[in-house]
């Protein structure tokens, strides 16, 4: 089965660096890494070709203007760019474990599609990965294992036993695109990320609705698929499920209506 893995990025070269290292560092390697660029300047340019010449896999570098956050918009354009049948997603700011891409592979089943999480380090310990420390994926990790949007203390080891129990049972928990996985003709069926959907947030929830819409479900990874994320300055608004904001908004049509397949998706990057 032929993976495309497409990284997310936005002017953060040294960030990008680590996770590319990362990638490189796989015992499962991807057969092509797409980073899709929301507009950056041209030392990530830099950065990726540095690495192109001697990746161990085709590395290819998709960019667009930056005209503000249009995250969905990169993340289509480097879905269209992927060959490969199956397609993992992550953002430019994490870390991945060894064996990442392979669990991604190993709870890969037809009719699903996956949804990892993120081992969230303080400042403190970002510094001191960028300044070349090796990442720690265990429960002892300096990381916020309290927040909303990270990765719990308890899941934050590598156990494929358990995942593969854990990912026959019931699936909850927020859905967010710095680590998910899909079946590429899944994404085309639903046409990829909603365009129209600008800013942070919500672009991930609402293409897992479309997704769950189409028949699709969404199965958890614990105890798996590990990534620490780099701690950074956020866009988020104060309250990310303000349901006046204009994404959010269109996710509620979504789920109201059984929306399937968005107008301004992948297929305008074919």
């Amino acid at each position: 089965m032929k993976t495309s893995l497409v990284v997310l990025t936005y002017n953060w070269p040294e960030a990008l660096r680590l996770v590319l290292q990362s990638i490189a560092a796989q015992r499962r390697l991807p057969d092509e890494v797409i980073v899709a660029d929301d507009g950056s300047t041209e030392a990530t340019a830099a950065c990726v070709a540095s690495f192109a010449a001697g990746f161990p896999v085709p590395l290819r570098h998709v960019w667009q203007e930056d005209k503000g956050f249009r995250a969905a918009r990169a993340r289509n354009r480097g879905f269209a760019a992927a060959t490969g049948e199956y397609i993992i997603l992550i953002d430019g700011d994490m870390v991945l474990h060894r064996d990442f891409v392979a669990d991604h592979l190993m709870l890969a089943e037809r009719g699903y599609f996956l949804q990892g999480g993120r081992i969230k380090s303080t400042a403190e310990e970002t510094g001191r990965l960028l300044a070349g420390g090796r990442p720690v994926f265990a429960p002892w990790s300096r990381a916020d294992f309290h927040v909303f949007d990270g990765m719990r203390r308890l899941y934050a080891f590598h156990q494929p036993a358990l995942a593969r129990w854990k990912a026959k049972g019931r699936n909850g928990g927020r859905v967010m695109s710095c680590n998910m996985s899909f079946w590429r003709d899944d994404l085309l069926r639903v046409n990829g990320f909603d365009e129209r959907m600008e800013g942070y947030g919500a672009e991930d929830r609402e293409l897992a609705a479309r997704l769950g819409n189409a028949g699709v479900k969404r199965r958890q990874l614990k105890w798996c698929a590990l990534a620490v994320h780099l701690e950074h300055a956020s866009r988020a608004q104060p309250d990310v499920d303000d349901m006046s904001l204009p994404n959010n908004r269109l996710f509620k049509a979504t789920v109201e209506q059984k929306i399937v397949r968005c107008e301004l998706g992948m297929d305008r990057h074919a």
